[in-house]
């Protein structure tokens, strides 16, 4: 923990970068390209004006998710960024629906490379590293985006340090990673990277968000989900939920504050109690590296998913009691 503590210190006035080309990225492009994703995903493309981008599920008709979408539009393509090992998978699932419409899907996940870079002062490394304004990148909204020369800077929300992504081709990795270092990032750890979005509460697809969540449940309507747009794949399901609904689902993605006598963060899957009763299960932890505290994502019943609400971890070497403070989202 010493280490990640040390690095955060660092990045908290300065800036770190993390590689996350774990993450699949897939390019839509052709003259229907926009209006063959509008039908399928949860949020508006129409407000995605270039230089702009959108957060979006892709579900199933039943109204459960298939994948988290982060998409980026361009003057003649859309850029989407989904979980790692997705990639492939959804080229094919797309295409295959695909018919009369003018729209190629690509999978360029093995030709780019994404860099995370998060720090306070992310938009000045990020400046000096590619000799552009750092006032303008500062003030990106979230998933706006440009591109620098072969590089497109994205502005992320993944963590409460600012926060962006760097995409560019594999080939400039290396030159990219050393300017950065030149303009006074330091590598982060994995670890930093997943304790920093557990403490933002993002939940992560795979992790925290699988193919049997509702979306509702994760807390991305107001991310992901526009109440205003046409229909969309698993529509019918978000809208009973939320009109005849109330917007009640049977569990919530809830944000977790282990107390100071928990050193370890519990194991994915670990049962939660309320009130002597199971009312759900962790999906991430870790130590916060700005409380030094243990933190958690984790599902619990509709009936306990209030602020303040105590829950009890059941672990085999012995319970572990943590308080609800927040919702995922």
């Amino acid at each position: 923990m010493t280490r990640i503590a040390n690095q955060y210190r660092t990045i908290e006035a300065g800036a770190g970068w993390i590689d996350r080309s774990s993450r699949g990225r897939l390019t839509f492009e052709g003259r229907d390209a926009r209006a063959f994703l509008q039908a399928l995903v949860t949020n508006d493309l129409a407000a995605a004006t270039p230089g702009s981008g959108v957060d979006a599920a892709y579900l199933t008709p039943q109204g459960r998710m298939i994948a988290m979408l982060r998409i980026l539009a361009g003057e003649s393509s859309l850029d989407v960024e989904v979980a790692p090992g997705q990639a492939a998978a959804l080229a094919t699932r797309f295409d295959h629906l695909i018919f009369a419409e003018q729209v190629r899907v690509i999978d360029v996940s093995a030709e780019t490379i994404a860099i995370g870079v998060i720090g306070g002062d992310a938009a000045g490394a990020i400046a000096r590293a590619l000799a552009i304004d750092r006032e303008r990148l500062a003030s990106l909204p979230t998933l706006g985006h440009e591109t620098v020369g072969d590089v497109r800077v994205v502005r992320v929300d993944d963590a409460a340090l600012a926060g962006f992504e760097l995409w560019a081709p594999a080939v400039a990795r290396e030159d990219l990673i050393s300017r950065l270092t030149g303009a006074g990032a330091i590598e982060i750890d994995a670890e930093l990277d997943e304790a920093l979005r557990i403490d933002a509460g993002r939940p992560a697809f795979g992790v925290d968000m699988t193919e049997d969540t509702i979306p509702l449940e994760a807390g991305l309507l107001d991310r992901a989900i526009s109440t205003t747009k046409g229909c969309y794949v698993g529509q019918e399901v978000i809208v009973r939920v939320l009109h005849r609904g109330g917007g009640r689902v049977a569990r919530r993605l809830v944000k977790l504050l282990f107390d100071p006598a928990i050193v370890a963060p519990p194991p994915a899957g670990t049962p939660l109690v309320a009130d002597g009763h199971d009312t759900g299960r962790l999906t991430s932890a870790a130590v916060s590296p700005v409380t030094g505290r243990v933190i958690a994502l984790g599902y619990v019943h509709r009936d306990a998913a209030a602020i303040g609400t105590r829950v009890i971890a059941r672990m085999p070497a012995g319970d572990a009691a943590a308080e609800i403070t927040g919702f995922a989202g």
